[in-house]
Protein backbone atom coordinates (compact mmCIF):
# COMPACT_ATOMS: atom_id res chain seq x y z
CA UNK A 1 0.00 0.00 0.00
CA UNK A 2 2.72 2.46 0.99
CA UNK A 3 4.77 1.47 -2.04
CA UNK A 4 1.78 2.16 -4.29
CA UNK A 5 1.02 5.59 -2.83
CA UNK A 6 4.74 6.39 -2.87
CA UNK A 7 4.99 5.58 -6.56
CA UNK A 8 1.88 7.62 -7.27
CA UNK A 9 3.31 10.59 -5.39
CA UNK A 10 6.46 10.38 -7.52
CA UNK A 11 4.86 9.80 -10.94
CA UNK A 12 1.53 11.62 -10.82
CA UNK A 13 0.87 15.29 -11.50
CA UNK A 14 2.33 17.33 -8.58
CA UNK A 15 -0.79 19.45 -8.30
CA UNK A 16 -3.00 16.39 -8.05
CA UNK A 17 -0.70 14.82 -5.47
CA UNK A 18 -0.75 17.98 -3.36
CA UNK A 19 -4.54 18.09 -3.48
CA UNK A 20 -4.75 14.43 -2.39
CA UNK A 21 -2.32 14.98 0.47
CA UNK A 22 -4.23 18.06 1.57
CA UNK A 23 -7.47 16.07 1.48
CA UNK A 24 -5.80 13.29 3.51
CA UNK A 25 -4.51 15.65 6.19
CA UNK A 26 -5.59 15.16 9.79
CA UNK A 27 -5.66 18.88 10.50
CA UNK A 28 -8.33 20.40 12.72
CA UNK A 29 -10.52 21.35 9.78
CA UNK A 30 -10.72 17.81 8.39
CA UNK A 31 -10.98 16.18 11.82
CA UNK A 32 -13.98 18.34 12.65
CA UNK A 33 -15.73 17.47 9.38
CA UNK A 34 -14.88 13.79 8.82
CA UNK A 35 -12.71 12.48 11.67
CA UNK A 36 -12.80 8.72 10.93
CA UNK A 37 -12.12 9.10 7.21
CA UNK A 38 -9.29 11.59 7.80
CA UNK A 39 -7.59 9.34 10.35
CA UNK A 40 -7.85 6.35 8.03
CA UNK A 41 -6.75 8.01 4.78
CA UNK A 42 -3.84 9.86 6.39
CA UNK A 43 -2.24 6.49 7.21
CA UNK A 44 -2.13 5.51 3.51
CA UNK A 45 0.85 7.77 2.84
CA UNK A 46 4.50 7.87 3.83
CA UNK A 47 6.16 11.27 4.06
CA UNK A 48 8.83 11.36 1.38
CA UNK A 49 7.02 9.08 -1.04
CA UNK A 50 9.00 6.32 -2.72
CA UNK A 51 12.27 7.52 -1.14
CA UNK A 52 10.86 7.48 2.38
CA UNK A 53 12.77 5.35 4.94
CA UNK A 54 9.36 4.40 6.32
CA UNK A 55 8.92 2.03 3.36
CA UNK A 56 11.73 -0.11 4.81
CA UNK A 57 11.10 0.42 8.51
CA UNK A 58 7.34 -0.19 8.37
CA UNK A 59 7.44 -3.92 7.41
CA UNK A 60 10.48 -4.58 9.60
CA UNK A 61 9.04 -3.09 12.78
CA UNK A 62 5.43 -4.18 12.35
CA UNK A 63 6.52 -7.60 11.08
CA UNK A 64 8.68 -8.20 14.16
CA UNK A 65 5.90 -7.07 16.49
CA UNK A 66 3.31 -9.16 14.66
CA UNK A 67 5.43 -12.30 15.05
CA UNK A 68 5.32 -11.84 18.81
CA UNK A 69 1.79 -10.58 19.53
CA UNK A 70 -0.24 -11.30 16.38
CA UNK A 71 -1.70 -9.13 13.64
CA UNK A 72 -4.76 -7.85 15.50
CA UNK A 73 -2.78 -6.61 18.50
CA UNK A 74 -0.13 -5.07 16.27
CA UNK A 75 -2.85 -3.21 14.37
CA UNK A 76 -4.26 -2.09 17.71
CA UNK A 77 -0.94 -0.61 18.83
CA UNK A 78 -0.48 1.10 15.46
CA UNK A 79 -3.97 2.63 15.51
CA UNK A 80 -3.60 3.71 19.12
CA UNK A 81 -0.38 5.55 18.35
CA UNK A 82 -1.69 7.01 15.11
CA UNK A 83 -5.03 8.21 16.50
CA UNK A 84 -3.99 9.36 19.97
CA UNK A 85 -0.85 11.20 18.87
CA UNK A 86 -2.85 12.96 16.15
CA UNK A 87 -5.64 14.03 18.48
CA UNK A 88 -3.27 15.08 21.27
CA UNK A 89 -1.43 17.41 18.89
CA UNK A 90 -4.38 18.79 16.93
CA UNK A 91 -6.85 19.40 19.78
CA UNK A 92 -4.54 21.96 21.45
CA UNK A 93 -4.35 23.75 18.09
CA UNK A 94 -8.14 23.93 17.95
CA UNK A 95 -8.29 25.33 21.49
CA UNK A 96 -5.56 27.87 20.75
CA UNK A 97 -7.44 29.10 17.68
CA UNK A 98 -10.68 29.27 19.65
CA UNK A 99 -9.17 31.57 22.30
CA UNK A 100 -7.31 33.67 19.74
CA UNK A 101 -3.73 32.53 20.41
CA UNK A 102 -3.33 31.16 16.87
CA UNK A 103 -4.71 32.39 13.52
CA UNK A 104 -7.49 30.54 11.72
CA UNK A 105 -4.97 29.36 9.11
CA UNK A 106 -3.59 26.95 11.74
CA UNK A 107 -6.74 24.86 11.32
CA UNK A 108 -5.56 23.78 7.86
CA UNK A 109 -2.13 22.20 7.51
CA UNK A 110 -0.51 19.13 5.98
CA UNK A 111 -0.48 16.39 8.61
CA UNK A 112 -0.39 12.86 7.23
CA UNK A 113 1.68 9.68 7.22
CA UNK A 114 2.33 6.45 9.10
CA UNK A 115 5.08 7.77 11.38
CA UNK A 116 3.01 8.08 14.59
CA UNK A 117 1.78 4.50 14.37
CA UNK A 118 5.22 3.24 13.35
CA UNK A 119 6.94 4.97 16.28
CA UNK A 120 4.36 3.55 18.70
CA UNK A 121 4.95 0.03 17.34
CA UNK A 122 8.74 0.44 17.59
CA UNK A 123 8.44 1.52 21.21
CA UNK A 124 6.05 -1.36 21.96
CA UNK A 125 8.44 -3.83 20.31
CA UNK A 126 11.26 -2.54 22.53
CA UNK A 127 9.30 -3.71 25.56
CA UNK A 128 9.61 -7.31 24.35
CA UNK A 129 13.40 -7.24 24.13
CA UNK A 130 16.13 -7.70 26.71
CA UNK A 131 17.35 -4.45 28.33
CA UNK A 132 20.37 -4.02 26.04
CA UNK A 133 18.33 -4.34 22.85
CA UNK A 134 15.41 -2.44 24.34
CA UNK A 135 17.37 0.71 25.03
CA UNK A 136 19.24 0.38 21.74
CA UNK A 137 15.94 0.35 19.83
CA UNK A 138 14.47 3.23 21.84
CA UNK A 139 17.66 5.23 21.54
CA UNK A 140 17.91 4.60 17.81
CA UNK A 141 14.30 5.69 17.37
CA UNK A 142 14.90 8.92 19.27
CA UNK A 143 18.06 9.67 17.27
CA UNK A 144 16.20 9.07 13.99
CA UNK A 145 13.36 11.36 15.03
CA UNK A 146 15.74 14.12 16.12
CA UNK A 147 17.66 13.83 12.85
CA UNK A 148 14.41 14.03 10.89
CA UNK A 149 13.39 17.09 12.87
CA UNK A 150 16.66 18.82 12.04
CA UNK A 151 16.05 18.26 8.33
CA UNK A 152 12.40 19.36 8.34
CA UNK A 153 11.40 20.87 11.68
CA UNK A 154 7.71 20.96 12.56
CA UNK A 155 6.93 21.46 16.28
CA UNK A 156 3.58 19.65 16.12
CA UNK A 157 5.09 16.67 14.32
CA UNK A 158 7.92 16.47 16.84
CA UNK A 159 5.44 16.54 19.69
CA UNK A 160 3.37 13.89 17.92
CA UNK A 161 6.39 11.60 17.59
CA UNK A 162 7.24 12.08 21.28
CA UNK A 163 3.68 11.24 22.29
CA UNK A 164 3.63 8.21 19.99
CA UNK A 165 6.84 6.94 21.60
CA UNK A 166 5.30 7.30 25.07
CA UNK A 167 2.12 5.55 23.90
CA UNK A 168 4.20 2.60 22.72
CA UNK A 169 5.96 2.43 26.08
CA UNK A 170 2.60 2.49 27.88
CA UNK A 171 1.65 -0.55 25.78
CA UNK A 172 4.48 -2.67 27.26
CA UNK A 173 2.27 -4.55 29.79
CA UNK A 174 -0.25 -5.29 27.03
CA UNK A 175 2.24 -6.63 24.48
CA UNK A 176 4.22 -8.57 27.11
CA UNK A 177 1.06 -10.27 28.30
CA UNK A 178 0.17 -11.11 24.70
CA UNK A 179 3.67 -12.41 23.94
CA UNK A 180 3.95 -14.66 26.96
CA UNK A 181 4.88 -12.40 29.81
CA UNK A 182 8.64 -11.80 29.63
CA UNK A 183 10.98 -9.83 27.38
CA UNK A 184 12.72 -11.77 24.66
CA UNK A 185 16.49 -12.01 24.61
CA UNK A 186 18.17 -11.86 21.25
CA UNK A 187 21.30 -13.84 20.55
CA UNK A 188 22.85 -16.91 22.11
CA UNK A 189 20.65 -19.07 24.29
CA UNK A 190 18.04 -16.34 24.54
CA UNK A 191 16.83 -16.67 20.96
CA UNK A 192 13.40 -17.72 22.15
CA UNK A 193 11.48 -20.07 24.41
CA UNK A 194 10.46 -23.22 22.61
CA UNK A 195 9.14 -25.23 25.53
CA UNK A 196 6.22 -24.82 27.88
CA UNK A 197 6.62 -25.18 31.65
CA UNK A 198 4.07 -27.95 31.95
CA UNK A 199 6.57 -30.81 32.33
CA UNK A 200 9.03 -31.43 35.11
CA UNK A 201 12.35 -33.20 34.59
CA UNK A 202 12.56 -36.71 36.01
CA UNK A 203 15.54 -39.03 36.02
CA UNK A 204 17.87 -38.28 33.16
CA UNK A 205 15.19 -36.40 31.25
CA UNK A 206 16.27 -32.88 30.47
CA UNK A 207 13.78 -30.27 31.62
CA UNK A 208 12.68 -27.14 29.78
CA UNK A 209 15.07 -24.21 29.62
CA UNK A 210 13.89 -21.02 31.27
CA UNK A 211 15.21 -17.78 29.77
Amino acid sequence: MLLGTGLYARLADPGTVHDLLAASSTDVSHLSQRPLLSLLVSALWAVGGITSPYLVLFPLVLGALERRVGGARTAGVFLLGHVLATLLTELPVALSVAVGHLPDSSLRRLDYGVSYGLVACAAALAGLLSPRWRWALLGGTVVALVAGGLVDFDPLTQWGHTLALLIGVVCWPYVRRSAGGCPRRWGGDGAGRRFAHSERPSGNTRGPSVH
